[in-house]
């Protein structure tokens, strides 16, 4: 893209625009085409968008990948095997007439030429815009917003999506997402799907099952270039955490799928991929087959955040996973989720908490759910069900610290749920310490249809809500109320849908219960 000044307002954010238009190039001043003997890039290599993440009241992390080519089967984006200048300018105005933060950094060869800027020194609660220059290339603007300061409650719109299979349909719902103008996004997981392209596809998936990291590299790129999931992204700051198919379905700690010498290999290459696709500090640079994601932000005093890991420290799944039927080992004291380190700073989270609410966003279905129908009791033993004592020693300190309203958000099942929370689930007359929303996927398992299966609902009466349409969930957050609405799409096997809500839950301030909005 050239230095030509257009002219460019948030509308054209939200519309999605690819292109940099309306700016004013003040404090981005054109560096040197290339090094001598080096030929200048001749192509856009913003192709992937920008992204913000892991907001502070203070600071901010600011994302883009270069890539000319995100097709490559190299997985580096048809871009040189050299280092690249990148030039980043943060905001207060769209137009970039009053730039407050500006800087270079270096889009490294190594790194898959990713970018993660921890921009600090910003007021807290503000919107600002951001955007991204190397040579003479401009990169889309994004829009962002640091976390109110301690002490402020201001009202928080938030959505929250899960489970975008490339293959399985349009990303429609990441667009209607970005016209809801959220604070904030939270994503829990399977960002991406490692599945090897399939004659059924709706769209033309590139590759095999992914293993090494070129290919996960190159999955990531594909997914990123699509414009939905651009303008979402560029829309407001996300918080992410991973569930299985970043890496393999239903992997658990150092256990895959199926026997795979090769696993350990498989999972270093999947996490640095991770890393480098994500607006995430550095603290969340992976080491090998280690990587740290669990991690808390405040929205002020009105609500905390604890992102939780529900894959790199659980035990396998009990009975050999699947629906099982009288499992005795999922029953197993000792058995764990979350790990025990990551168990220990969740429930010092609960008891230092001062915030009106204690928000865990998770991957897999917290709630227990009977699956079977009759006298017997059927688990999906992939689901916190398989864990009992972990989930029920979570439910329990949430029920008896200083959580006032503990909410569960969780991805994973491609469908839309709600459920109140109680302490023993087993036991109907049990205290209520919490609810439990569980938004659908943004296209796995396609269309979807207009069941409400009310033989399983029937099964759990603590579950309040069932819907098969894909789709995601809006949130407001004040101090008085939480309003959940489910939005859901007719379709998503053709771009375009629009989306409607399909029904609202309201969760009263100091009352676990979900009431119909």
């Amino acid at each position: 893209m050239s230095d030509t000044p257009r002219t460019v307002n948030r509308r054209s954010i939200l519309l999605g625009g690819t292109a940099a238009v309306g700016l004013g190039l003040a404090g981005l001043a054109a560096r040197p085409a290339a090094a001598a003997g080096r030929a200048p890039l001749t192509a856009n290599p913003f192709t992937l968008g920008v992204a913000s993440g892991d907001p502070w009241a203070d600071s901010v992390v600011l994302w883009t990948r270069l890539a000319i080519d995100p097709h490559a089967e190299s997985g580096l984006g048809g871009m040189p095997d050299r280092d690249l200048v990148v030039q980043w300018q943060i905001a207060a105005d769209e137009r970039f007439g009053q730039v407050v933060r500006a800087g270079t950094t270096t889009a490294r060869s190594a790194d898959a030429h990713s970018v993660h800027v921890e921009a600090g020194d910003l007021r807290p609660g503000t919107e600002y815009f951001y955007r991204f220059r190397t040579e003479r290339h401009l990169s889309p603007v994004g829009r962002t917003i640091t976390m109110p300061a301690p002490g402020t409650m201001p009202d928080l719109t938030m959505c929250f999506a899960s489970c975008a299979d490339y293959g399985d349909g349009y990303f429609t719902a990441y667009r209607r997402l970005a016209e809801d103008h959220p604070d904030l996004v939270l994503h829990l997981g399977d960002y991406i799907y490692e599945y090897p392209a399939n004659s059924g596809d709706i769209r033309a998936v590139l590759g095999p099952e992914i293993r090494t990291l070129a290919q996960y590299r190159q999955r990531y790129a594909q997914y990123k270039a699509d414009p939905d999931l651009q303008l979402a992204h560029a829309t407001a700051p996300w918080l992410v955490i991973w569930d299985d198919h970043e890496i393999e379905n239903n992997w658990a700690g150092e256990t895959p799928e199926a026997p795979d010498p090769a696993f350990p290999d498989r999972r270093a290459a999947a996490f640095r991929a991770y890393y480098e696709n994500m607006p995430l500090r550095r603290t969340a640079r992976p080491r090998g087959t280690d990587m740290r994601l669990y991690r808390r932000f405040a929205w002020g005093d009105l609500a905390t955040f604890h992102m939780l890991d529900t894959r790199q420290y659980r035990d396998d799944q009990a009975c050999g996973d699947g629906l099982r039927v009288d499992c005795a080992e999922r029953l197993d004291p000792n058995r764990t989720m979350t790990g025990v380190e990551q168990e220990r700073w969740l429930v010092n989270g609960f008891h230092r908490s001062r915030a009106r609410w204690d928000v865990l966003g998770q991957q897999v279905f917290f709630a227990q759910r009977d699956r079977t129908y009759g006298e017997q009791q059927g688990f999906d033993m992939d689901s916190w069900d398989g864990y009992r004592a972990s989930r029920d020693r979570i439910a329990a300190a949430m029920g008896n610290s200083g959580v006032r309203n503990g909410v569960v958000l969780t991805g994973d099942v491609h469908r839309h749920w709600a459920a109140d929370l109680r302490e023993n689930p087993d036991r109907p007359d049990s205290a209520r310490v919490g609810v439990e929303l569980v938004t659908t996927s943004v296209t796995s398992t396609g269309d979807g249809n207009e069941n409400t299966n009310s033989r399983e609902l029937s099964e759990n009466p603590h579950i309040r809500y069932f819907k098969n349409r894909r789709g995601y969930v809006r949130t407001r957050f004040t101090q008085g109320e939480l309003r959940a609405d489910f939005r859901i799409l007719p379709y998503v096997t053709v771009p375009g849908a629009e989306a409607q809500t399909a029904a609202t839950f309201v969760v009263e301030d100091g009352d676990p219960a979900l009431y119909p909005g």
